[in-house]
């Protein structure tokens, strides 16, 4: 008589966890409170008060960026699940990391495709980076903060809330859930317009690397390249157009 199986857990190296240990919805609606809180109502009812210029603004929204993910993320973190590696913050071969670099320069050359095109056929708005051009584009100082920012806290901030959140809790439906759901609620989450279209193409390359590797640092690499790549060119903008 045959005996049925029971998988009790995944093959080493799957980057796939029991349903069980990964986090479930509580942790994404705190998460996700918790973001809303950071880029919705900090900007429009504090920053006011704090700096008025515009590259002062774009300093300070490159820096909040990184400070929200990662606040969304300690906040679900802390609920239930009290150990970060369902989260998928755990150590990854090098190769995953030489893989999410190509993974950002795919992204990159996407972006560069996909966002005039989708632009000029719907109308996105396209001033909304605008502070983030000033930051860039001002003092030295002001580069160096934004470049911080942007490179470095927002990779790692979004990375651990939208990957080892919200595409860790999707792992227990499908993969393609996963990969393309959590990608929307990415890119969704950088507001309509033409960033949009960028943004989703990351989250698919980001989420894909998280739900194979098993770890979010793959997708750190990929968002720390196309930032670092968006930053170069917001600081080159003025230059290049006077």
């Amino acid at each position: 008589m045959d005996t049925p199986r029971t998988r009790t857990k995944p093959p080493p190296g799957s980057g796939e966890r029991p349903s069980s240990a990964l986090p479930g919805l509580p942790e994404v609606l705190v998460g996700l409170a918790v973001l809303i809180l950071f880029t919705v109502a900090v900007p429009r009812l504090v920053l006011p008060h704090l700096v008025s210029d515009l590259q002062g603004v774009g300093v300070a929204a490159s820096l909040l960026s990184g400070i929200a993910g990662a606040a969304a993320f300690a906040a679900a973190a802390s609920i239930r699940l009290r150990a970060w590696a369902p989260f998928g913050v755990r150590a990854v071969r090098p190769r995953w990391l030489l893989i999410g670099v190509a993974g950002g320069v795919v992204g990159m050359l996407a972006k560069i495709l996909i966002v005039p095109l989708t632009t000029s056929l719907f109308g996105l708005e396209t001033s909304t980076q605008d502070s983030y051009v000033a930051g860039s584009s001002g003092s030295l100082g002001a580069l160096v903060l934004t470049a911080i920012g942007l490179v470095i806290l927002t990779p790692i901030g979004e990375e651990l809330f939208f990957r080892g959140v919200v595409t860790s809790w999707l792992m227990r439906f499908a993969p393609i859930v996963a990969t393309l759901g959590s990608a929307v609620v990415f890119a969704l989450a950088h507001g309509i317009n033409f960033v949009l279209p960028a943004a989703l193409v990351v989250g698919v390359i980001t989420a894909e690397l998280r739900r194979r590797s098993g770890s979010v640092w793959p997708g750190v690499v990929v968002h720390a390249v196309n930032n670092s790549v968006t930053v170069i060119s917001y600081a080159a903008a003025p230059q290049l157009m006077g």
